[in-house]
């Protein structure tokens, strides 16, 4: 099974996926980005779905309790490049994916980071 890097950028982890997950996949880049946030003290998680051309239920699930878990841990989420068909997959399924904050591509995902950071006291 592929890991999924993840890289540091100050006190954000970007987590880019370039490849298909399979469940157990997902499970693991869980676990990974779990305890990374504890270990470099990030503050933001950015995850770049930008490569990924279909979701499925579970994965779409599992983005939203990737953000939550990451939000337990002092650390805020942003979810960016999603395409469209992507958008349209997760609404037909019915996942909202409440509380999961959205960017269009990287760089519009750490400006959101900084903002949500400044407006933070």
């Amino acid at each position: 099974m592929q890991r999924v890097p993840i890289l540091k950028l100050g006190d954000i982890l970007i987590v880019s996926i370039q490849i298909d997950l399979e469940d157990q996949g997902v499970l693991a880049l869980q676990e990974d980005l779990a305890d990374a946030v504890v270990q470099h003290g990030a503050r933001g998680v950015i995850i770049d779905i930008t490569a990924v051309e279909i979701v499925d239920s579970f994965i779409g699930r599992m983005l939203a309790t990737i953000a939550s878990m990451c939000g337990m841990l002092d650390a805020q989420t942003v979810v960016v490049g999603m395409r469209p068909a992507v958008a349209i997959t997760l609404v037909e399924l019915g996942l909202s994916l409440g509380g999961v904050r959205t960017a269009l591509n990287l760089e519009k995902g750490v400006a959101l980071l900084d903002h949500i950071r400044s407006a933070t006291p």
